[in-house]
Order: C-alpha cells, then structure tokens, then sequence
C-alpha cells in the first residue's frame, strides 16, 4: 500500500509560511506486493484556515482569507471558484469527521488538542491520485498536503466537523481517482467523506464511512475511492495497482491475531463456542467439519484453548470479540444495544435472587405470575446504563430516585385478546403468520414414512392414520384432501428424533419429535386436526409415537393443550437454531467476508451489497460470545440446551441449499405455491391467506426487479460477468471457503451470465433484508408471552399409568405451567427476544438511503432505479395495509387477530413488530 512518509522539519516550516509545489513525487517500484511506494513527497499550495470565525479579533483573517473560503447555510466548507496561475490549478478537499455523541471530559480535552494539531498542519496528511498515468512514474498521478484548520468548522450536526486541505494540481492531472490519507494523530477517527472542490465538473466525492487508524498502529495510508463505479477492467489506469493493493490488505495473511484497529477479513471455523479451560462441561464440538458441517465464521486468530487445541480460547464480557474494525455498532446502535442488555439484568435480578434463596427455581404457579411479568418497571438514569455488569448497582439505583422507566410491554399476540393463544386456530394461524411461518407444507403422500434408519429408529410408519385424520374431515377422503391441498404438515419429526434422548437427560428438560396435520376447510380456515409426539424407540417400548387429536371432555382439552405446547417449544427451537441463526445469520457471514476480500469498493456488486452487510459480523461475534456459546442464553432458555447447536449443524447437513433461500424457490419445495408463469414471481400459493408469502413476494420482486435493472446496467456487454475476475473469485470463495462443507454440492448455481448473478444477489438482498425481517422482528410480539411459545418444556404429558397422572387430575392448570419455563428462564428469554425485535434509532430500511450515504454512487441513472425501487416498496406498504383490512383474510384480520406487519419496510427505533432494515443488524 502506498505510505506517506512523515514530514521533515523543514517541510512542517514550509506548511505553516507559504505556497509551494513541486512536480509528481518520485515513484519507487519495489513498492509491497509490486505496488508503486513513494520515496519523494510532493508539495503544494497551502492557504492557512481558521475554520471558525466568530470574533473581532478575527476580523483580520477573515478578510484575508475571504477570496478561499465561504461558509453554506449549514456552516460547511465552501470553495472559491479555482484559479490558474502558470499551469497550476488551485482545488481544495472537504475533509468531513463524526466525532462522538457523548463525550467525556477527557475526550473533550482530547479534541481539543487534536484541533490544534489539525491546524498546524500535523495531524492528517492526504493525497490525491489521479486517474491518469504519470508518464515519468508509470503510477497515477498525485499531489500531496496536510489537513489545516485552528478549529473544526461547525455544520448542522453537531458531532460533525469539517477541515480542509488545499492543492494547486497541474492543470494536466486529471481527475483525482483516489485519496491516500494518512493518521498522524495517536487515535483513530471516524471519517465521513471527502469532498473535492475546484476539478471540471463540479465536486468530486470519496465516500469513506470508515475509521481511520492512527499510525502508530499500522504505518500504511488508508486508500479512499471516489463514487465512481469500476468493472475490474474499467478501472482507470492511475488507480489500477491501488485497487489491487487494497484488496490484499484486507485479505492478511491468515496469520497472527487480529487486534482491534485491523480490517481484515478471514474464515475460521466455529471453534470458539465451548469452554473447556472454565469447565469440562462447557466443552462444545467444533462445527465446521465432515461430522458437524457448518458455514464459516470471521476469523479472529486467538489463541487455542490450554484443555483442548482444536478449540480456540474464549473471551467473555465484557471484552469484545475481533470484528474488522467498520463492521462494530456504531454509538447510536451500542447505546440501544446496552439498554436491552440492561433489562437483561433487572428483569432477571428478583427472579434470580429468588432462586439463589430456594432450593430450586421457581415455577409459574398460576397465570397471574405471568402477567406481573409486564407490570413491573425500574426507574433509571439514563447515565446509569454503564452498571449493567453489576446486578447489585443496579438493585441501589433501582432502589434511589431514577428518572427513566424499563419495563416490558404486552407482547401483541395478547393485546387485544388475552385468551387467543389457547384456540386452535390462533395456534395454526402462527405457522402462516407469525414468527416461524417457513415450516408448514403441503402434505404430499400418505402414509407418512420417515427417512431415519429403522434399525435405530424404529419402524418408519407414522402413528397418523388414515381413519384418525378423516374424523376430522367431515366425510372427505385423505386422497381427496391431498388431491385439492387440504392437509398440511409441520413436520419435525427426523430432524429431532436423533436428539430426543440426549435433550431428555439433561436437568429439567423433556421434548418430542413432533409432526402436526392441519386441515384447510372451505371456509378458508387453518386448523390443527393431529398431532403425533414421538420418543426414540427402546427395548420396552418399540413403539414410542402418541397422536393426540382435540377431544371435548376436559381431560382430553388439557390433553391436547400440554400437546400444542410440546409442538410450539420444538418449534421455537428450530426457528431460533435453524430458520434464524443458521438461515440467515450464520449462513450470511460468509457472504460478506468474500464481499470484502473480493469486490473492491469501486466493484458495483459491492457498492448494490454493501448497505446489506451492516452491522453483521458485531452482532454475529456477540451472539458466538454470549447466546449461542456453550452455557450462553440459547442454551439456558431453549429446549436442546447445550445440543442446540448440533442440531443446527445437522439441519445445515440435511436441508440448507442456496438456491432454495431464494422465496419462491422455499414456498415450491414445500409445496405452499405451485409454478404458473402467469403470475409475479413465477409462483401462484396454494394458500392465498398466507401472509409471510402473500407479503414476502412483493417484496421479493421489488428486490429482483432492483438487482436484475442494476445489474443489466453494469453487465451490457458480452461475457462481461465471466471475465469480471473479481466477481469470479469471490463466488469461488463463496462456496470453496465460506460454505467450504459444502462446497462439492451440485446443486450451486453457476455465475456465467447476468441472470445468474442477478438470481445469487437477490437471493443475498432477501435474507438479509426481507427473510430476516419476518422471522426476527416477531420474536417478542409472539413469544413474550410464554404460554404462547414456551421456548422449552420441562415435564412430558403424563400417562395414564404413572403417578403423575393423579396430580394432573387434580391440577391440570399447574401440571401445565409447571411443565413451562420457570420464570427465571422465561424472564431471561423475554429480554432477549425484548432485545432481538427491537430496532435502533440509526436502523437503515430497505430502499431508504442514509443521508450519510448519499454519495454512494456518481451515477443518476442508478439513482433513478434505486428510486423506482424505494417508490416500489412505499406502494407495497400500501397494498400490505389495505390486506390487514380485508376480513376475507383470516390470518390477518378478524377480532383481536393482530395485522401482519413484519414485511413493511419501514419502522419506528422499539420493539414494533414491524419494519425491513437493510440488513442483519440485531
């Protein structure tokens, strides 16, 4: 990369007395990697700022300085219009950092210091390099100053300043390609933009978002690209070995640990999760291999466990994990973050200093405790958030006059009718309509057979019969109903069985392999008409599979009641392990590390990617930490307990494929829409009141009709996406590396033609945006209540000829709540679902753009998609509204039936049960 070299003495008197410019720095060759260094610095005008200008004793350099500098409405830097003077040209750079939002007193200090430095010329040096070759050097050309200003100049936002830096170019340069800026201050900062005044055509801008680390921690200059976008073989010629050279900074060299001012961007396999140096009981199996397949992770290079090498050390709270540097959260997102880790801990702090005090944890004894579970609230300061590692603190500030109320809301699935969780059709109307509505499909054959080996698993054979499902038919036959697509499955028998036995031996948990028939009648309703619980075969007991069906005495009611739960826990864990983690999180990480070791920023795939892959890797490397960790959260509150991720590796085995994410790919294979060109998308539901699919593809063709125009846009010309080598090596990556265990799959589709590319990245846009919105955002509207989604069960129904049944004779009500989470595992996992839906203050939508990227691209014709694209998705919020008022749609309208808003694109910051970010974020 290039590095700018520090000034000498003689040049830092020169910066602060006058102009001079020398010609193009000399160029070395034998630069890294082949790539040209500097050995020479080029010099240039310099006039002196002083970015704020408030007082009479500055009225003399303001008039001085009048001729260079104006101020806008906002305050912003302005420029002179540029003079020639002997074949010199005079431009200035705008150079735009956030500081932080709250600063203490020595941060304040700090800036100040940092200003001054500024204003000497000594704190940011900065280059420009031109787009067309110096004939001298055979590198582009480039020109060379210091960031000047006594004092940052004030805009509109108040933690934003501005500084600027000024040039006189030869009137042959060109136009500036690329900014090399160099940190010469002891701290990183935030740089926003740069913005080039005074070149033919108008400002040019190099949008950066992106820390700047300090020298002391990595010598070489950070390369900044202009908005331009560049195929690989359009890249300018003065810009062409920076574009390379930035690319391999990135990628490291897969050695070493990664510290915290690094943005590199590795692959490592999911060795972190256990803890074997803390305790043999937290040892986890490494996934990532033949035995337990698994997509890649970032690549952090800690150290190996002392107890076991093949995992690597941990590191907990609250210490961070690695992730390169611009992926962590920014102010807004950590402050809104820490406030739910925060009622993390108060919620949990009275149950859990309760169970300290008993013997054991403490069960729901009646529903009542479960509705104080939204009543309580904690007054706090808001700058008291910082004790949340200390639960003792935080009980005295409690205790002592706060200011700020914490407390939960009533989940939506109880809002406007308490009782809808124990009806039937609430219970079906969720596999359509609620968090997890991407399991349920159409049953196809019968009888029901099972894939497993019978030899471990028993005789393949269903329990469900025939004349048990056409009871509840009123006088249709089974070949009738599947023959018109009545009967519909949910259906997690094979994927659980092999597990059932391990779950059941832990402390406190018991679980089914579920399967559950629905009915679709002709009134348009989904019922629940079976389901079949099933434990693994034993010597005793071959036959292990129980059917339930909803009787109509009370034992049989309380029956089928405790069955609906089994069914709705294994179902919560499958969505969090599986469709969530697994589906859109773990499975997307990959993505984005080749997006970044691959596609250079100028690459146009990048800049269509880059706002989907926010936030990811941080809240990825958070969860690795504290949820899906050996002990972590997941393990405590959902029903695998510590197999949870092994079942997650199995399903990764057994049923992810790529081209199966993309929607209407999903609702085929599962038989809930049928092929009919006809139709958007290509597909036609087979349950037309199904609102995750009725909503997801309008959203889904808004995104492909984006993508396809974009990429039609930059890959016009014959065999331009097999000769894009950029595009080429990362789609290689992608499934050699990222999705490495499954790399030999036929089923990946080839990159050879626009249409390929246009269905992969839609696919990628979908999950992080669309897929991810429906099955997350939902969390705590449906599972905050814990009758409605128990996230665990720790009894199995009794039977008849045990003991237990007396006392379920006597007391169905507590057999039931004792059967659910206890509340110290319930209060725990609604503060995680609490924190999981909601949605930060500086949430991105899809199809809305940051003010702070609004120079993402110098082209109007794919600003004017992207408009079309935004314009899309308002009309489609307006079609999703007028269907949550149609009555003849049942899922989504009725009395106290909440609408289904998890596909409108936009939101409020909360827990709104509604809105699309752009990308993974929480």
């Amino acid at each position: 990369m290039y590095a700018v070299k520090p000034m000498s003495s003689a040049f830092k008197v020169q910066l602060l007395t006058g102009p001079a410019f020398r010609r193009a720095p000399a160029i070395s060759r034998a630069g890294k990697n082949g790539v040209p260094r500097l050995t020479g610095v080029a010099r240039s005008t310099f006039w002196p700022i002083r970015a704020v200008v408030n007082s009479d004793q500055n009225k003399a350099t303001e008039t001085a300085e009048k001729s260079v500098e104006r101020k806008d409405v906002n305050g912003s830097l302005l420029v002179s219009p540029p003079t020639e003077k002997e074949g010199m040209v005079d431009v200035r750079a705008v150079i735009t950092i956030r500081k932080k939002m709250k600063e203490k007193l020595v941060d304040k200090i700090e800036d100040q210091w940092e200003y001054f430095i500024n204003g000497i010329g000594q704190g940011i040096m900065i280059q420009l390099i031109s787009e067309e070759i110096d004939p001298v050097t055979s590198s582009g050309k480039s020109v060379e100053s210091s960031v000047r200003g006594w004092l940052p100049k004030p805009s509109s936002d108040f933690n934003i300043v501005e500084y600027g830096a000024d040039f006189s170019v030869p009137s042959d340069f060109g136009n500036p390609g690329a900014v090399l800026i160099t940190n010469l201050h002891g701290k990183e900062f935030y740089l926003l933009e740069i913005t080039v005044h005074g070149f033919d055509g108008g400002p040019i801008f190099f949008p950066a978002n992106t820390w700047i680390h300090s020298r002391n921690d990595n010598p070489e200059s950070r390369i900044i690209f202009r908005n331009q976008a560049y195929l690989p073989s359009q890249t300018p010629a003065g810009i062409r070995d920076l574009r390379r050279e930035d690319l391999l900074s990135i990628r490291g060299n897969g050695k070493g640990k990664r510290k915290v001012h690094d943005r590199i961007y590795d692959y490592d396999v999911y060795n972190d999760l256990g803890n074997p140096d803390k305790d043999q009981d937290l040892a986890r199996p490494v996934l990532g291999n033949e035995e337990w397949p698994y997509p890649r992770r970032c690549r952090t290079g800690r150290p190996p466990s002392k107890k076991d090498p093949r995992s690597e050390s941990r590191i907990e709270k609250p210490h961070p994990v690695y992730v390169p540097r611009d992926e962590t959260f920014e102010e807004i997102k950590q402050n809104t973050f820490s406030a739910g880790r925060l009622k993390a801990v108060l919620h949990n702090l009275i149950p859990s200093i309760a169970a300290t005090l008993s013997s054991s944890d403490i069960p729901f004894t009646c529903f009542s405790d479960i509705d104080k579970l939204y009543n309580n609230g904690f007054f706090l300061k808001d700058d008291e958030q910082d004790t949340k590692e200390n639960p003792l603190n935080v009980m005295k500030l409690v205790l002592s006059a706060g200011q700020k109320l914490l407390k939960y809301e009533i989940p939506a699935v109880i809002k406007s009718d308490r009782f809808a969780w124990l009806r039937d059709n609430e219970f079906a109307r969720q596999t359509l309509a609620g968090v997890n509505p991407v399991n349920i499909e159409i049953l196809k054959e019968f009888p029901i057979l099972s894939k497993l080996d019978p030899a471990v698993y028993g005789p393949p054979e269903s329990a469900i019969t025939k004349e048990l499902i056409e009871e509840e038919l009123s006088g249709m036959s089974v070949e009738k109903a599947i023959e018109e697509k009545r009967l519909f499955i949910l259906d997690y028998h094979d994927m659980l069985l092999p597990f059932i036995n391990k779950i059941n031996s832990l402390p406190e948990r018991k679980a089914y392999a579920s399967r559950t028939i629905f009915f679709y009648t002709k009134k348009g309703v989904l019922k629940p008409i079976a389901i079949e619980l099933s434990l693994p075969p034993t010597p005793s007991s071959p036959w292990n599979k129980r059917v339930y069906t909803h009787g109509h005495d009370a034992t049989s009611y309380w029956i089928w009641k405790l069955a609906k739960a089994h069914v709705c826990s294994v179902d919560a864990g499958v969505h969090q392990l599986v469709n969530h983690w697994l589906r859109t999180h773990a499975s997307m990480e990959p993505y984005i590390i080749a997006t970044h070791r691959h596609l250079s920023s100028m690459h146009p795939i990048y800049k269509l990617l880059h706002p989907h892959m926010r936030y990811t890797l941080e809240i990825n490397a958070l969860a690795r930490q504290s949820l899906i960790n050996g002990g972590g959260i997941i393990e405590a509150s959902f029903g695998p307990g510590k197999y949870a991720m092994e079942i997650s590796s199995a399903a990764y085995k057994s049923m992810w494929r790529f081209d199966m994410e993309a929607l209407p790919a999903d609702l085929i294979r599962r038989g809930m829409a049928v092929e009919d060109p006809s139709m958007p998308c290509g597909v036609k539901l087979v349950i037309e009141d199904y609102p995750y699919a009725s909503d997801g593809l309008l959203v889904w063709s808004a995104i492909e009709e984006w993508v396809k125009s974009y990429v039609e846009h930059f890959y016009s010309e014959p065999n331009s996406v097999t000769s894009d080598v950029e595009l080429q090596a990362w789609w290689n990556e992608i499934k050699n590396r990222g999705h490495y265990d499954k790399r030999n799959e036929p089923w990946w589709p080839t990159l050879n033609t626009k249409e390929d590319l246009s269905k992969i990245v839609t696919i990628m846009i979908w999950i992080a945006s669309g897929q991810h919105a429906a099955i997350n955002f939902g969390q705590y509207p449906f599972g905050g209540y814990v009758p409605n989604r128990p996230t665990l069960m720790r009894r199995l129904i009794p039977q008849e000829n045990e003991p237990r049944y007396e006392k379920f004779i006597s007391n169905p009500q507590q057999t039931f709540l004792s059967s659910l989470p206890t509340q110290l595992q319930a209060t725990k996992v609604m503060a995680v679902q609490d924190t999981l839906s909601t949605h930060s203050a500086d949430e991105e939508y899809l199809g809305q753009m940051s003010k702070l990227h609004g120079h993402w691209i110098n082209d109007n014709e794919v600003r004017n998609m992207f408009n079309k694209f935004s314009a899309k998705l308002e009309e489609i919020e307006k079609i999703i509204n007028d269907r949550n008022k149609n009555n003849h749609l049942k899922s989504r309208c009725g009395a106290g039936i909440p609408p289904y808003e998890l596909l409108l694109r936009s939101s409020g910051p909360g827990v709104t049960g509604r809105g699309i970010p752009n990308s993974i974020s929480i």
